[in-house]
């Protein structure tokens, strides 16, 4: 218990320092709106309307403005955890399209902490209050989402626990929102796919209640469809599940449009979106959404770095190959190159097939020495076992051999 006040204070400290002393004004209002419950502010109409643009800025990458009207309610809501979670999830959406940074991980964390603390103290009054409950499986889970991402397993695995607990309050009180269903549609189907995927898992999920991974992917959708602040989240969810699925492709290519056209600067749609456009052989769509998303890296804007880089270069690199626009090719492909290696992802597909690639094309050039590097760097660095592997070895056999 020490501990966890401990680290409540700490949260506190940092909001202070990032804030320059915001949230202890707050504090410090008498004229502070305290939660109602008898008005939950996750039902107010209102504070939706207010929270709109904001929401739609945020998912959006304008941050700046997103997050000026999440302080303003947090100066008019602040004991309550709906202005803490919002800019919590701000801080998250700044991770999302390179989960590798970290600079973002302290400031998100101390935001959900703070929100964790309001909800626990409406929690106290009322333990069947479904905002507060909703709040607490919430922030626990997008913790747990970042903890698994930087394989802090324990740590993933007591907020992951810690949010189910919360959850199991919020089932079956769906007519009070349909916020509440989103995290009850993510264990479904998680609860089932994650032991298929990750194994060394399994252990630890005996202890979880069993999931339905066809439900998960019902309630989703419905939550897509109905819910305010969860909305993007879900479908956000839903378009990497159906995608991932294979089995409804128009609806995860749907899905993506909307999003990117929806949010024309957020760097992930963006980028999920060029993908979907690619894997449909839409070439002339996918080069022009890949030239475009390399054009904003080029000029700094927010959230587009290397890893959306690396997609787009794949792509153009493969569209201008097939058309036989060589030089092009090279450069394109050379670019995805330089790209896993600025984030780090020389182990990706993307990485190795590029490289392939690049030997291929300087063969075709008759620049064996330099085909022959590029294939030599594709053995050393991919697992003999893949495929890009194997077709380096064939392709530095049929050099030796002169064919």
């Amino acid at each position: 218990m020490k501990f966890y006040l401990l680290t409540i204070l700490s949260c506190f400290m940092l909001l202070a320092c990032a804030e320059n002393g915001n949230a202890q004004i707050a504090q410090a209002n008498p004229f502070m709106a305290k939660p109602d419950p008898n008005k939950p502010l996750l039902l107010d109409m209102n504070v939706q309307i207010e929270a709109t643009q904001a929401v739609n800025d945020m998912y959006n990458f304008k941050f700046a403005k997103a997050e000026q009207q999440f302080r303003w309610l947090k100066q008019k809501y602040g004991a309550h955890p709906l202005p803490y979670f919002l800019l919590g999830l701000s801080e998250w959406w700044k991770i999302v399209p390179n989960v590798d940074v970290k600079k973002y991980d302290e400031r998100f964390l101390a935001y959900m902490d703070t929100s964790i603390y309001y909800a626990e103290q409406m929690f106290e009054q009322d333990e069947e209050d479904p905002e507060a409950a909703f709040f607490l499986a919430a922030a626990y889970a997008f913790q747990g989402r970042l903890y698994s991402e930087r394989q802090e397993w324990r740590k993933a695995t007591v907020a992951g626990k810690s949010s189910l607990d919360f959850l199991e309050i919020c089932k079956g009180k769906e007519d009070f929102s349909p916020e509440l269903l989103f995290g009850d549609a993510l264990y479904n189907y998680y609860a089932e796919w994650v032991p298929e995927h990750y194994p060394i898992l399994r252990p630890v999920l005996m202890f979880f209640p069993e999931g339905d991974r066809d439900l998960g992917i019902q309630q989703l959708k419905t939550v897509a469809n109905n819910a305010f602040y969860t909305r993007t989240e879900a479908q956000f969810f839903l378009m990497r599940i159906l995608t991932s699925e294979g089995t409804q492709p128009t609806e995860a290519f749907r899905l993506s449009e909307y999003l990117h056209q929806t949010f024309p600067d957020n760097p992930y749609f963006h980028r999920y979106y060029a993908r979907q456009l690619y894997s449909r052989g839409k070439q002339q769509q996918a080069e022009k959404e890949s030239l475009e998303i390399l054009a904003r890296i080029d000029s700094s804007m927010t959230g587009y770095e290397a890893t959306s880089g690396r997609y787009a270069s794949f792509f153009l690199g493969q569209i201008y190959e097939m058309r036989g626009k060589l030089d092009l090719s090279k450069k394109y492909y050379q670019r995805t190159v330089d790209f896993a290696k600025q984030a780090d992802a020389t182990e990706s597909g993307y990485f190795m097939y590029a490289l392939l690639n690049l030997g291929e094309i300087a063969q075709i050039k008759g620049q064996d020495k330099e085909a022959k590097d590029y294939y030599k760097e594709v053995k050393k660095r991919a697992s003999r076992s893949t495929r890009v592997h194997e077709k380096a070895r064939e392709n530095l056999r049929s050099l030796r051999r002169g064919d």
